[in-house]
């Protein structure tokens, strides 16, 4: 029998992805994951949410769909996977569509690259070019080019950690809920330091104007030292919020093997019931942010951890304990998962002796 409402929330779904509200989006698929369908096909395309958010170059919601077990695997009518789709886009846009939707999709499902749709291409055919394609060219006078290099490195950084922080927030986003704006970006700080330097600038040649010629005047401040000071600050604050993202991912791990591995529970567990380390990471980076917090140095206990883990992840282990609950549909990915994970672990092991 189908979950009431079950056609509403689908509707949603559907509403948000085309609107692009990756919040509501979050909050449904978190409430109401078993009632919704990820893999429907809509339209003469017939197209999966997934192909969507890739024709609509939503890389970030194409990101949490598969994070909550979107098969990218799929095809629409023109045998198109949404890696497919994603290639599309990229070689028509260029770029920033190339490297904010393509390539995380690549990584999420590097498999994906060798299907081939009814013409006969995989996404690498599709896309034609290498990244090299999209490399701007030098376009700053030598005095600018080593700040503006900094300053996008710094926005790459932020938003690395924006991603981060948005993928565990919203566990906790009911306890700290608030209606203050998002956070300024780097860019828009750096915008708003220069154009407040440029009024305070401003004001004081009106003052120096104003004054005698013999009262000694002020040195005007220089704007370079002061986006130094703040961005030292700034790179402060960044270090300080990946720490915090790596404790919490590691709490979240910690409390969802409790629940999962401990409980006698028949609950049918999909690939993103699963308490992975990190949901959309590799297996090293699952690996990683399970050692967290953890002192390689003190052999004795890190061994004794990595040994609890290889014992956790084995993949005969985790059949014996969980292998009657895998959903079918992503039982497959779930053990190629798994086999990953553990083979991670064997290599830390190995290393550590």
């Amino acid at each position: 029998m189908p979950i009431p409402m079950a056609s509403g929330y689908q509707r949603r779904l559907w509403r948000y992805i085309d609107a692009g509200h990756r919040r509501k989006l979050r909050r449904l698929l978190r409430r109401h994951r078993q009632a919704l369908n990820l893999s429907e096909t809509v339209g003469h395309k017939n197209r999966t949410p997934l192909h969507r958010s890739c024709a609509r170059q939503d890389h970030r919601t194409a990101i949490l769909l598969m994070k909550y077990g979107a098969d990218p695997f799929l095809l629409d009518q023109r045998g198109d996977t949404a890696l497919h789709v994603a290639a599309r886009q990229a070689a028509r846009k260029g770029g920033t569509v190339y490297e904010d939707l393509f390539v995380p999709l690549r990584n999420q499902c590097p498999s994906a690259m060798s299907i081939r749709n009814r013409d006969g291409k995989t996404p690498g055919d599709l896309l034609g070019q290498t990244e090299d394609k999209w490399c701007p060219q030098e376009m700053f006078e030598d005095g600018e080019m080593d700040l503006e290099a900094e300053r996008e490195w710094n926005r790459k950084l932020l938003g690395e950690c924006e991603d981060e922080y948005q993928e565990t927030w919203w566990r906790y986003e009911e306890d700290f809920y608030t209606t203050s704006p998002d956070p300024e970006t780097y860019e828009a700080w750096a915008d708003r330091i220069a154009h407040e330097y440029s009024q305070k600038r401003r004001q004081t040649e009106d003052r120096h104007r104003q004054k005698p010629k013999n009262e000694p005047q002020k040195p005007v401040l220089k704007l370079r030292p002061l986006l130094e000071e703040e961005h030292l600050l700034y790179e402060k604050r960044a270090r300080a919020k990946e720490e915090e993202l790596k404790a919490a991912k590691r709490a979240r791990y910690e409390e969802g093997c409790s629940q999962v591995f401990t409980t006698d529970s028949s609950h049918l567990l999909r690939y993103a019931d699963v308490p992975w380390p990190c949901p959309t990471g590799t297996a090293e980076e699952m690996a990683a942010v399970a050692l967290h917090g953890t002192d390689p140095s003190d052999k004795a206990a890190y061994r004794r951890f990595l040994r609890r883990q290889q014992a956790l992840w084995h993949p005969d282990k985790f059949l014996q304990r969980c292998g009657t609950r895998l959903a079918e549909q992503d039982r497959h990915r779930i053990l190629d998962t798994v086999t990953a994970l553990s083979q991670a672990f064997n290599r830390l092991a190995e290393a550590a002796r």
